[in-house]
Formats: C-alpha cells, sequence, structure tokens
C-alpha cells in the first residue's frame, strides 16, 4: 500500500499527542496517512505493552489511519545503527511515502531525539539503490526517499519552520490521544502517576496546542521543523 504520509515515532502515542490533527485533516482530504511504532513502550510507568498496543489500535481507528505496524525496537535502547536503520528502510520502502514525518529532533525524552536521527538516517539510505533490502514474502523492494522529512515538536519548545491549523481537527485529536486510557489522565486508574498521566500535563497539551495556532491566527495548531529549507512557489499560497 502506497501512503501519502507516514509517520514514523518512537513510541505508541507521539503521533497522536504530536501531530494527531495534522493527520486527522490530511485524511479529511483523501490522503492516506500510515504509523510506524518503533517500540512497545514496555518501559512506561502504567499499562502494559499489550495494552499500548491495543490503545495504538485504538487511536488510529479514531484518526481513520490506513496503516500502522510496530518494529518491537527495545524502548530506551534502540539505537541508530545497522540493524535498525534497515529495519526502518524496509518500511519506507514497503510503503513509499511522500512525505515523512518523526520525532523531535530534541527532547525530554532521549528516545524522541534518537528516533528523530535513526528516521533522518533511514529516510537518506532508503534512495540508495545498492541497498538491498526485501518483503517479508522475499520480494526484493525498490529504492524510495520521500518528498520532505517533518519533525513534530514534543514535550521541550522547539521554534516550528511550519505550523499547521488544526482548528477544526482539535477534537478529534484529543479523542486519539485519550485512547491511550493508560498513559494520560484517568481519576479511576489505581496506578503509579507518572510524568504524563496528571490533569497539569494534558492542559499542559491543550495549552501548548493554542498557542501554536495562535502564531498563525488560528485558535489550534501543530508545529513541525526541518533540517532543509521550505520553499512555496507563491507568497499567496502561505497562510
Amino acid at each position: 500500500m502506497k501512503l501519502d504520509i507516514l509517520v514514523l515515532a518512537a513510541h505508541p502515542d507521539d503521533a497522536e499527542m504530536s501531530c494527531g490533527g495534522t493527520l486527522a485533516r490530511e485524511i479529511a482530504n483523501g490522503k492516506k496517512v500510515g504509523i510506524v511504532d518503533f517500540t512497545r513502550g514496555e518501559l512506561g510507568t502504567r499499562g502494559t505493552p499489550e495494552i499500548r498496543l491495543q490503545e495504538a489500535e485504538e487511536a488510529g481507528r479514531v484518526l481513520g489511519i490506513s496503516a500502522r505496524e510496530n518494529l518491537g525496537f527495545r524502548d530506551g535502547f534502540f539505537v541508530n545503527d545497522e540493524a535498525h536503520q534497515l529495519k526502518v528502510v524496509e518500511v519506507i520502502r514497503r510503503y513509499q511515502p511522500d512525505l515523512l514525518i518523526a520525532n523531535a529532533i530534541d527532547d525530554r525524552h532521549p528516545d524522541h531525539g534518537k528516533g528523530a536521527a535513526l528516521a533522518e538516517t533511514a529516510h537518506f539510505l532508503s534512495g540508495l539503490r545498492r541497498i538491498e533490502t526485501f518483503e517479508p514474502d522475499g520480494t526484493p523492494q525498490q529504492p524510495w526517499r520521500a518528498r520532505q522529512v517533518f519533525h513534530y515538536i514534543q514535550d521541550r519548545y522547539i521554534k516550528p519552520d511550519i505550523v499547521v491549523d488544526i482548528s477544526e481537527f482539535w477534537e478529534k485529536k484529543v479523542e486519539s490521544v485519550k485512547a491511550y486510557r493508560s498513559q494520560f489522565y484517568n481519576p479511576e486508574s489505581g496506578e503509579p502517576t507518572s510524568y504524563i498521566s496528571s490533569k497539569a500535563f494534558f492542559d499542559f497539551l491543550i495549552a501548548r496546542w493554542r498557542e501554536t495556532g495562535h502564531q498563525i491566527g488560528a485558535e489550534f495548531g501543530e508545529g513541525f521543523t526541518s533540517y532543509r529549507q521550505l520553499g512555496t512557489d507563491s507568497l499567496f499560497s502561505l497562510k
């Protein structure tokens, strides 16, 4: 299945929390979107890997994504080496996305920065024809490189290079985030508290989306950065 957008995420919930509104907007516009999670989030304070996988499936249904995979990398310990790069190259070539969206380039959780670097490296390697990868049935894959790579913004503030207006879709984004009941604010949970499980953290998320939207005159927005200079063929196409 060819996708218009492929999101690479270190953990289940990274994509929904950071770019779920953008994904919902593009899906409403007829784009095919997929998410590949690197780990099962097994080091998380709350829930279990099995619960996280179920929650990821539910969040995907909320957004209407076309495909989701989990690569089963070790939470907290995956690295940007050849073995991990080739696994990510395989999924990039499998889905042939026009746009690739990945973790924040720097963040509180070290997996996020590592995930960003791994995505950038795999994106480049995926376009090299002398690197051989195969589908599960043994079919050789063809080289593929997305037109652009964007990085979403997570816990730490990073000044965005571009902001997407998600005002019409922020409620769907919230619904997709809340699908991760084991992770975020849930007054009925009896599990230990964590950095992201408080009501204050969820209020912070909404404030972040509101403040980002304010930068472009919208009610809610999501910001992205890019290592490449962004361009346009007309100044009138900018919001």
